[in-house]
């Protein structure tokens, strides 16, 4: 087994603003694990804040782990021993995605059939960040008429309060309407309870299908005082970031969503359906900054999930990738060995 790197920089069409930060673009560290004339391929893409430093370390991550041996060992003993000396989870969601990538390419199957799953589901979010209304209202009609989505996530929780959030939505609303998609907000954990109660008795008589992190990471002991009685349902992210975190949003919350680069990869992913299905919640899965390779690996257990957002790929300029194609809002898994994706660059 050989395993190699590349980094390459994304750049971003349009700068992705939440409650916590702008991303402008981002270098992402792309692993390709080779066997038997067979190479996987996964990718590694850092959160907002970390945008030009998590590739290096990344890989040197990677590379300690690689010599400590990884031949003989299943994907789920592997994903175990990079946990255990705290890999951090994008670089080893990188690693998990090319070891997947590579078994279903040996077996000649797509990844999602070596999972037991359909290429079905969810038509994906398309989302607009943060921005000056002026900008809300050019901007949402072009990414929905460009890419055809269905449904609109909207960013708030932002620096300047709540008036801006409602500005922000409603302009958002107005410009979206002619496109029939349904709307959904992202808060990034930037609200109080008394901001996030108040805004979510307002965007349900406005629309919004559900809302997501509501308050910061850290203060999920305050979600029963926006769980009891909401008019909204209510999905944690930040809250969420491995299987062992779901049982305790329980009662609090009414899904969670999962990331590749948040959980370490699929090995993980499928474990935190798995829990969630058991606590009665629901499940989303998302995305950072990455091109399509790792949204090709997502798309690839798509049919698992309520609700879907792995847009990223549509807001780099350009995608160094070819994978998974948005078709009718859904993005679809390729019929063809593995995840389907290939660096083009």
């Amino acid at each position: 087994m050989k395993v190699s790197f590349r980094t390459v920089r994304l750049e971003k069409l349009y700068p992705l603003a939440i409650s916590r930060g702008v991303s402008t673009g981002s270098n992402n560290l792309f692993v390709m694990v080779e066997q038997d004339g067979h190479v996987g391929i996964g990718e590694c893409a850092p959160g907002t804040g970390y945008d030009d430093t998590l590739a290096a370390i990344a890989q040197s991550q990677l590379e300690d782990l690689v010599a400590k041996g990884l031949e003989g060992k299943s994907i789920h003993q592997i994903w175990a021993m990079a946990y255990e000396h705290q890999v951090n989870p994008s670089a080893l969601a990188a690693l998990d995605v090319a070891l997947w990538d590579l078994t279903a390419k040996r077996a000649g199957l797509p990844l999602y059939q070596v999972f037991g799953l359909s290429p079905r589901s969810a038509p994906t979010s398309v989302t607009i960040g943060i921005n000056p209304v002026e900008v809300i209202r050019e901007r949402v009609p072009e990414i929905l008429a460009r890419t055809g989505g269905k449904a609109l996530k909207i960013k708030l929780g932002s620096p300047d309060g709540w008036q801006r959030d409602q500005e922000n939505y409603e302009a958002a609303r107005e410009v979206s309407a002619p496109f029939g998609v349904q709307l959904r907000v992202d808060a990034n954990g930037g609200w109080d309870v008394p901001t996030a109660q108040n805004m979510m008795g307002w965007l349900a008589e406005r629309g919004c299908d559900y809302v997501e992190q509501p308050l910061a990471e850290g203060r999920e002991d305050e979600l029963p005082h926006l769980f009891e009685g909401r008019p909204l349902p209510i999905y944690c992210d930040e809250s969420c970031r491995f299987s062992q975190d779901v049982p305790r949003l329980a009662g609090r919350a009414d899904g969670v969503n999962l990331k590749l680069m948040k959980c370490g990869g699929l090995t993980e992913a499928i474990r935190i359906v798995a829990t969630a299905r058991a606590c009665g919640l629901g499940t989303m899965i998302g995305c950072m900054g990455e091109s399509s390779v790792a949204i090709s690996a997502g798309a690839a257990i798509g049919e698992l999930f309520d609700h879907i957002d792995l847009d990223s790929q549509i807001n780099l300029n350009p995608d160094p990738a070819i994978g998974a194609p948005m078709i009718d809002g859904v993005v679809t898994p390729p019929d063809r060995p593995g995840h389907g994706a290939e660096l083009r660059v």
